[in-house]
């Protein structure tokens, strides 16, 4: 008898039996448990190199440039809008790899390829941020405000990060929608702030596609654990 394909742990009958079920199963892995190590470590390693180098950014930045959308659109108070957003994005990344932690190693591989290459690209120009930025009137202190509203420009990571996970659950259709709804949701808000010009926003898009397909190249095993099918994967064990 072909075995069922297991239910989407929102809809499971007993959703906490499963979960810890599924964490059982891959923690008795070795090489999971190494590659799930690796990436999380790498992953914060990435964060902190963007931290510094958005720092340099920042305190490097020239004056501001003109902008065929900044310079003729009037900047809109989305300063809630754009700190909700974020801290709701981060969020539900969160709980979908908590959700399943054959997601964790490919997932963080990809966003630390992400942070990397980002940290990379806003170290080399420091053009200064648009002079009509909106500023935020919640609290969200020192540190989480360096990350939010510094000189960091180009690319969007608030567009280009929804973006990449859209990529990464392309084969889940509500996910993946959900995921272009929030980058598109994203990118608009950082230009009706004037958070970012209009080509960090467009390239973006780009250079996001070709970090995915660079993670893809360097972590197959990752991707592929990703993709597998639990029930195909639980009958070789």
């Amino acid at each position: 008898m072909t075995p069922t394909r297991p239910l989407p742990l929102h809809r499971h009958p007993s959703p906490h039996r499963e979960l810890v079920r599924r964490y059982r199963h891959y923690a008795s892995q070795r090489e999971f448990r190494i590659s799930a190590l690796v990436s999380i470590v790498m992953f914060f390693g990435s964060v902190a190199v963007s931290f510094f180098a958005i720092q340099y950014a920042t305190n490097q930045a020239s004056s501001p440039v003109t902008d065929i959308i900044l310079s003729n659109t009037p900047v809109a108070d989305v300063g809630g809008l754009f700190v909700i957003g974020t801290l709701l994005l981060i969020a539900f990344i969160t709980l979908l790899l908590l959700a399943h932690p054959k997601r964790i190693p490919f997932a963080l591989h990809s966003m630390t390829l992400f942070f990397l290459i980002r940290s990379a690209f806003i170290s080399l120009t420091h053009i200064g941020p648009f002079p009509s930025q909106v500023e935020t009137t919640l609290d969200v202190g020192t540190l989480i405000s360096r990350f939010l509203f510094s000189s960091d420009l180009f690319f969007s990571a608030h567009t280009g990060i929804p973006f990449l996970l859209a990529l990464i659950f392309w084969h889940e259709k509500n996910i993946r929608h959900i995921f272009l709804a929030w980058s598109v949701f994203m990118g608009a808000i950082v230009l009706l702030g004037h958070l970012h010009y209009t080509i960090d926003v467009a390239s973006a898009f780009f250079i996001t596609y070709t970090i995915f397909h660079i993670a893809e190249w360097l972590f197959p095993k990752d991707r592929a654990l990703f993709l597998t099918d639990e029930v195909s994967e639980m009958s070789r064990v």
